[in-house]
């Protein structure tokens, strides 16, 4: 059984196209959350994750954008949320706050979460990784958790711990977009980059009146 995990689209539509037809032939795939927020195209990024029937968990951009309330945001942040809930249409609204924060998937196999087993919101880095996080989540093959926008796995003896990276904004110094392929069979995990047109999102950054800073940010990989 091979997944194919995605995180952090951020509104990211070219970035999100971009991953989909890079992406290996899978057998299912994974999204932990934050499909909008940030860049100029939150509706086509829903309308993309909900036609592919991709389970999916609720980010803090998510949540923000569906219960109009704002998560300790900076500027740019709040400006993405506000252009979501301007694009969105009531169909994609009811979609986004009916994401749920965790999802059991594969017969408890995967666990889905966004920041953490215990706390959606919490930024659960790297060198946080360790086999406790399986045990918080159940006990899966497979945790899956985005949020901190940064790519890394670890396998251990109880399963596999994975933040696929972020599709639509990067923040570890790579700007290219991220992936992650998993084969829970073999208990092997391929991470991926792919370069997209970033000139063209900064561009549809500033057309949308959202801040530039969003658009130059994705140069660098911040």
């Amino acid at each position: 059984m091979r997944v194919g995990l995605v995180s952090d689209i951020h509104g990211n539509r070219v970035a999100l196209e971009t991953v989909l037809d890079e992406l290996p032939a899978v057998d299912r795939l994974f999204c932990a959350g934050d499909v909008v927020g940030y860049n100029p195209w939150p509706a086509a990024c829903v309308e993309t994750i909900r036609e592919r029937g991709v389970p999916t968990v609720m980010g803090n951009h998510d949540r923000a954008t569906a219960s109009d309330t704002n998560f300790r945001f900076n500027q740019m942040a709040a400006a993405g949320v506000r252009h979501a809930r301007e694009e969105l249409d009531e169909e994609a609204m009811a979609w986004l706050a009916d994401l749920p924060e965790e999802r059991s998937l594969l017969d408890g196999r995967v666990c889905v979460v966004h920041g953490h087993p215990n706390n959606p919101d919490h930024y659960t880095y790297p060198e946080e990784f360790g086999p406790d996080l399986l045990d918080a989540a159940g006990n899966p093959d497979l945790l899956v958790m985005g949020h901190t926008h940064v790519q890394h796995h670890e396998v251990y003896d109880e399963g596999i711990v994975c933040n696929p990276g972020s599709v639509g904004q990067p923040r570890d110094d790579d700007p290219r977009a991220a992936f992650a392929v998993v084969d829970l069979d073999e208990r092997e995990v391929t991470e991926h980059r792919v370069s997209y047109d970033i000139d063209v999102v900064a561009e549809a950054v500033e057309a949308a009146g959202l801040p530039a800073r969003i658009g130059r940010r994705l140069y660098r990989g911040k």
